[in-house]
């Protein structure tokens, strides 16, 4: 999984119409906006604290920095932009949107400073490992493809992803600031098989054409929670997506927009729709934020 995905975002930009799939920020402005006043909100009440850094994994575009940027720089925020992208290809769309980011290869490469952090579904590709039973389900080479070397209840586990929540809590509580985490999930450990392929904006095999197509799998956020209490941060409640930017006031901002531009209220009202929607990304996308004790919780959780 992990080799397939390297490989399949270093040599494409998977967004979009013509890409693979669509994420939230690419839906709507009022997303990344959203993210934007929660991070500023959560700074200014930190005390605004000197050095403070944006910081995004897995940014794609750099479609929700930019939205979330306009709003933090409004509120005063003058720090530094620190993306975490290994794709060469998805850099470059990035610098067009966020002229002065500042690259990384991996969360350790970050300064030592306040975070102000977000990774919007960043966790769902890390690699997962599926047990069957006692035994560890692996690929092998099966009639000139691929397939499973056994089937039955699947237990999925994603020691990269418990280390990459672990690696942002240790410098939250290390260096003070707030992680949101947003993506599709369960908010409470089961088993089950959820690794799948994206392709053309529809399910594909998982084992066919390896590389070409976005190999995900759905977080478990209950696991996510204990990593991040477990390295020391604090954790707020899961909740919905759609429960999270309706409680920030998403409807009020989707009707400033549309009072502004009445030709898109039609436009604006599907957004949210699809944004908060019970049967689109409204349920299926969690959301928890990881904080320093020295911070406050951010806004929309409690």
């Amino acid at each position: 999984m992990q080799a397939c995905n390297d490989y399949y975002y270093a040599t494409r930009d998977p967004l979009g119409a013509a890409g693979d799939f669509t994420t939230a920020p690419e839906v709507s402005q009022m997303f990344g906006e959203m993210v934007g006043a929660v991070l500023a909100d959560a700074w200014k009440r930190a005390g605004e604290p000197a050095g403070a850094i944006y910081v995004e994994l897995g940014p794609g575009r750099g479609t929700l920095a930019a939205d979330a940027l306009r709003v933090l720089r409004s509120a005063g925020f003058a720090g530094e932009v620190h993306l975490v992208e290994t794709s060469p290809v998805l850099r470059q769309a990035q610098a067009q949107a966020v002229p002065d980011a500042l690259w990384h290869g991996s969360i350790d490469e970050l300064p030592h400073r306040p975070l102000l952090l977000v990774a919007n579904e960043f966790l769902d590709a890390l690699p997962v490992r599926q047990h069957v039973g006692a035994l560890e389900r692996r690929v092998m080479i099966a009639a000139g493809g691929l397939a499973f070397d056994r089937d039955g209840e699947i237990v999925e586990t994603s020691p990269a992803r418990d280390e990459a929540v672990a690696a942002i809590s240790r410098r939250l509580e290390a260096d003070g600031g707030i992680a949101l985490l947003i993506d599709y999930g369960h908010a409470k450990s089961a088993p089950g098989d959820t690794l799948q392929a994206i392709r053309g904006h529809a399910f594909a095999p998982v084992l066919d054409s390896s590389g070409e197509q976005d190999l995900t799998a759905h977080v478990d956020f209950e696991s996510v929670a204990r990593a991040a209490a477990d390295a020391g941060a604090a954790v707020t409640p899961v909740i919905t997506q759609g429960e999270w930017l309706n409680r920030l006031g998403i409807g009020a901002r989707a009707a400033a927009l549309a009072d502004a531009n009445p030709e898109r209220a039609s436009e604006l009202a599907d957004a949210v729709q699809r944004l908060t929607g019970r049967d689109e990304m409204g349920e299926l996308f969690k959301v928890v934020a990881i904080h320093s004790a020295h911070w406050p919780p951010p806004a929309g959780f409690a």
